[in-house]
């Protein structure tokens, strides 16, 4: 018998809400198989019939109704059956509902508990803010001193001088990219304040050149350009702020405009190594390396220092393409073999490469502190 007689015969009894009724081997379709068949059936499938509530089967089965009457009673069993089943359906949805509702409440709770608990609330604030400032696993010895510096700077609080040295030297490797970029933003901050608030221009100078290494060299030439316009015509301040103005300019690719700047620079400040710095950057991005490196020769022999040029230089490799940076290799050995010897060393890399956050390694080090040795405060000129 096919499927879909079974499934006739279950519907025939008024039973085809009954997985059982049509199911091939399941007790009840081989009852109603001998049913249909007119055989007589056992007192123990009448006894499992009328625990099914099959009362009008049983009757049938055992010659006590018409087909009528069968119909009849057994069409009001499978309407009570199937009301119900959907009543049944209808509380086992509330339930599920219910129990879901309440799982969901406390996990809600649990995570509640645990965001006001003060041991994890610390943990958890820890690890963002180490991951705010890229700055990974830190040295037991220097963890209490170390985030507390990492709140300072994410509550906008300057770092005292001792803790800055703290930082570049006992743990460099927490100074990161990152945090340097935010302590800039808030000595270039304090030092735009000072500068409104005392009109000394040389506040105004040294917050540009801050702006500029926390990534905004916008607001420097904004605020070069309100300082410029007040300062008068002292060839120094104007120079210092004609520089810092340039840099700028070259960090927005703005060449010709950073080298316009740097040449007014040095026409007020004939003496002073830093437009020379700034012109022999910009004229080998220009491409002109010849001018690029008589530049920097006249830089280093007004006092620049020569680790500084070099740390310049490497920064001009590192963001080159690769044509670009052999070229400039070239070059330079060409112009002086053993004053430019590191540069054979240097490994020809993509930019996009040397972009991508360095790790803290010993030759990393080096570049920082070189780079370190060309800063400076343009109030001990």
């Amino acid at each position: 018998m096919t499927r879909t007689l079974h499934a006739a015969l279950a519907k025939r009894y008024f039973l085809e809400d009954l997985p059982g009724a049509a199911q091939l081997g399941a007790r009840l379709n081989g009852i109603l198989l001998k049913i249909d068949a007119g055989e007589q059936v056992t007192a123990l499938q009448r006894e499992y019939l009328a625990a099914t509530g099959l009362h009008a089967l049983v009757n049938w089965a055992e010659g006590k109704a018409t087909l009528a009457e069968f119909r009849a009673q057994a069409g009001a069993e499978q309407a009570a059956r199937i009301e119900e089943a959907s009543a049944k359906a209808v509380k086992d949805a509330a339930e599920l509902a219910e129990r879901t509702e309440a799982r969901a409440a406390a996990v809600k709770a649990t995570f509640a508990a645990m965001a006001n608990d003060p041991a994890l609330r610390r943990k958890r604030e820890a690890k963002e803010l180490r991951q705010r400032f890229g700055v990974g696993y830190i040295e037991s010895d220097d963890y209490p001193r170390a985030m507390a510096l990492l709140r300072q700077v994410a509550n906008g609080q300057r770092l005292e001088a001792k803790d800055l040295a703290w930082l570049k030297a006992k743990a460099d490797y927490c100074w990161t990219d990152e945090l340097q970029r935010a302590w800039h933003a808030l000595e270039a901050a304090a030092l735009t304040k000072a500068w409104e608030d005392s009109g000394d221009t040389w506040n105004a100078v040294n917050a540009s050149g801050h702006w500029r290494k926390a990534g905004e060299p916008e607001r420097a030439l904004r605020l070069t350009d309100a300082a410029l316009a007040k300062v008068g015509s002292n060839p120094k301040i104007r120079s210092a702020l004609a520089t810092t103005r340039g840099g700028a300019m070259r960090d927005l690719r703005r060449l010709d405009e950073a080298k316009a700047l740097a040449s007014e620079a040095h026409r007020l400040t004939s003496s002073n190594y830093r437009p020379c710095t700034l012109l022999g950057a910009v004229h080998i991005e220009l491409g002109d390396l010849a001018a690029g490196h008589e530049w920097y020769a006249k830089a280093e022999s007004l006092g620049a220092s020569r680790h500084a040029i070099d740390g310049e230089l490497r920064g001009l490799l590192m963001h080159a393409s690769i044509p670009e940076q052999q070229r400039i290799r070239e070059f330079l050995l060409r112009q002086d073999p053993e004053r430019f010897a590191w540069l054979r060393r240097w490994p020809v890399k993509s930019p996009s490469a040397t972009r991508s956050k360095p790790a803290q390694t010993p030759q990393n080090k080096g570049r920082a502190a070189m780079a370190r040795e060309g800063r400076h405060d343009h109030r001990s000129r």
